[in-house]
């Protein structure tokens, strides 16, 4: 029988009986470094990213009998469901725009609930939260508000909270933060908003400011000759999403999002460091590395996803690589070491006109100033403003030595640049646009599979409608992800992308999918819900009725074996 708990309380409400029989197994350095199989503890598993589980109870052939066990609501409505559950030997941390709830994950009972009090006249364009990060007893989240706060794991109750920056000129967090070498780390959002991305490190004990870095450099600093005049100070380069970390080269690599306003003749240059991968030292956060995937981007192609850490092989020398599928629609490989970042290759994922190729040495794009927006002029382009791929993470699986991309193709944008004044908290966009299907498109949405060793497509699943699924890959060569093309949580075989199983949902909303075992049974599973951001039938939730907002799904074999 499936278990299903409505339950919703205010402000932090531990289920007493249920914690007092709990214990709690504190996350060192040493298990983040190298998690247990049966475990979930970071936005992707692991630090290189990879979103990846080795557990191979559910494989291909038995995933027909995968069925829920338990269904929490979340009784949050109105914010996006968005993170992955965090599970930490039977205990499971999701969130909400403005919730973190701890669950026993093998039964779904509610164990607490911080609710984050925000404040009336809070602006985040993004209601969401993309999850927790944990250290020792703690558990970590950033807010709409621009803090991070650490809660205690078993109870939910506040040990410190520390603000970043202030709400009031358009910053927040969205990002899970990554814990290294002692250190919370986040990124700020508000990239619409004339901000200065950031990235920051907070003590994990006491929640002090360690280091700052801002994508958008200062004058005098590298990179800002290609800022013209003031226009750096709105520059915006937010930091949506969490970064992967080398705890060998003890350097971070994080994506930055596009310049701020949205038209490139308002900051003529490159405008870095948006738009591209940058790498922190962990310690310090000195600029170790960078690489741009576009200059004076026009399109809001945000490269926020961080890349995947993969040694690949080339002509049998052994690469270590930084593998980033963008929004632009292109597939980089980039190469890394304690000090830089260089271009392999990149290639089209997706139908890509402003693109005319890429140069051999650099992977500088060259671009058909035919599509080109600019202020007063009404551009069409491909990809998308959504992009070829969007803020939905790829996954790889060591096991097939393939990463899978949650792409969309096919889909364009007429775009316009209106003049636009900075005014604090206040949208800087400066642009009108409108998506749309290209006429001779047979489907919208994609499910790929790349052989990251030759640089070549394995294959393609296509859905008719748009795909808006994360992907977990597994060690039972399983791929799940929920919203690619249709209201269902569905399984793909990770070989060959033939579809194995589905739940049909009320939603295509889908958060990240995980999976993690308690005592011997393996689980799956995923948040879902969110009101549509448009209202455009490229997305399968504009078309649907009845609420979509709130559950947690949990699933296992019927046989729990």
């Amino acid at each position: 029988a499936v278990s299903v708990f409505l339950l919703f309380r205010v402000g932090v409400s531990p289920e007493l009986d249920a914690r007092q029989s709990r214990s709690y197994l504190r996350v060192s350095d040493e298990r983040l470094r190298d998690p247990e199989p049966e475990n979930w503890l970071m936005y992707r598993r692991t630090y290189n990213g990879w979103g990846f589980s080795p557990l191979d109870q559910i494989t291909s052939r038995n995933v027909t009998d995968l069925s829920p066990v338990w269904v929490f609501q979340t009784g949050v409505f109105n914010e996006h469901h968005q993170a992955p559950p965090i599970v930490n030997d039977g205990t499971m941390f999701i969130t909400t725009g403005s919730h973190v709830i701890a669950l026993d994950a093998a039964t779904g009972q509610l164990l607490w609930r911080y609710v984050r009090q925000l404040p009336e006249n809070l602006v985040a364009r993004h209601p969401t939260n993309r999850g927790v990060a944990l250290y020792e007893d703690k558990v970590f989240v950033g807010t709409l508000d621009a803090y991070v706060v650490a809660l205690d794991a078993m109870s939910g109750t506040v040990i410190w909270e520390q603000p970043i920056e202030d709400y009031r000129r358009g910053y927040y967090v969205t990002m899970a933060p990554l814990v290294a070498e002692g250190k919370v780390i986040v990124g700020t959002s508000g990239g619409e908003q004339g901000i200065r991305g950031f990235v920051t490190a907070l003590d994990v004990v006491t929640g002090e400011e360690l280091w700052r870095t801002y994508t958008v450099p200062s004058p005098g600093e590298i990179g800002s000759e290609t800022w013209p005049g003031e226009t750096w100070r709105t520059g915006a380069g937010p930091v949506w999403l969490t970064g992967h970390y080398d705890p060998i080269l003890k350097v971070s690599y994080w994506g930055t999002g596009n310049p701020g306003p949205w038209m490139g003749d308002r900051r003529s240059g490159d405008n870095l460091f948006t738009n591209s991968t940058v790498a922190f030292d962990v310690d310090t956060g000195v600029l170790r590395g960078y690489h741009q995937y576009h200059w004076n981007g026009s399109w809001d192609w945000d490269e926020a996803n961080a890349p995947l850490l993969i040694d690949i092989d080339r002509g049998g020398q052994t690469i270590p690589a930084l593998i980033h599928a963008g929004r632009n629609g292109y597939l980089w490989f980039l190469s890394r070491s304690e000090d830089q970042l260089s271009f392999i290759e990149g290639k089209p994922f997706v139908h890509n006109n402003v693109f005319e190729g890429l140069d051999l040495q650099t992977g500088r794009p060259r671009y058909n100033a035919q599509h080109i927006p600019q202020t007063g002029r009404q551009v069409e382009f491909c990809p998308s403003v959504g992009g070829g791929t969007n803020w939905q993470p790829e996954a790889f699986s060591p096991v097939t030595r393939l990463l899978y991309i949650p792409a969309n193709n096919n889909l364009c944008s007429s775009m316009e640049g209106r003049d636009v004044v900075y005014a604090p908290g206040r949208g800087y966009a400066g642009a009108e646009f409108i998506t749309y299907t290209r006429d001779d498109a047979d489907h919208i949405g994609e499910l790929q599979a790349w052989d990251v060793d030759s640089g070549e497509r394995a294959w393609t699943r296509n859905f008719l409608s748009g795909n808006g699924g994360s992907i977990l890959a597994t060690g039972g060569n399983v791929l799940f992800l929920g919203g690619a093309g249709k209201a269902a949580f569905e399984a793909f075989d990770a070989v060959t992308g033939q579809p194995l199983w589905h739940l049909p949902t009320n939603t295509d909303r889908f958060g990240v999918p995980t999976s993690y075992s308690v005592d011997g049974v393996q689980y799956v599973a995923v948040q879902m819900g969110a009101q549509p951001l448009h209202t455009d039938t490229t997305h399968v939730a504009s078309r649907l009725s009845g609420p979509q907002d709130g559950l947690v799904w949990v699933f296992a074999l019927d046989c729990q074996c």
